[in-house]
């Protein structure tokens, strides 16, 4: 994924990682490493280092099917091999996505 801006509000994050709002501001209160700048008005401005963040924890709690708790203390411990291992599944499916829409086109000229 491509994150060109500098931040990005929460509507544009649910967008990109396809959770609700408010499943990320629960997650706000559980994971202390996902720190959200706001304004003095109390919007949320989420940073590209932020929704890498949110990310490792979606693949925790739905990639792995760990419990809130167990993907807290599993970012507490091993923040850096998740980030890789999340990475990692999430460039397979691209490439995945590449192969099937290669296969299709292949199939449509027969």
């Amino acid at each position: 994924m491509e994150l060109t801006k500098k931040y990005y509000r929460i509507a544009e994050v649910c967008e990109l990682v396809n959770e609700p709002a408010s499943t990320l501001r629960y997650w706000e209160t559980v994971f202390p490493q996902l720190k959200v700048k706001r304004n003095d008005k109390g919007t949320r401005y989420y940073t590209p280092a932020n929704i890498d963040t949110i990310l490792q924890i979606k693949y925790l709690l739905n990639d792995r099917g760990l419990k809130i708790d167990a993907a807290a203390t599993q970012m507490k411990v091993a923040n850096d091999s998740i980030a890789a291992k999340q990475k990692a599944i999430e460039r397979l499916q691209e490439i995945r996505k590449a192969l099937v829409e290669m296969r299709d086109a292949l199939h449509s000229l027969r």
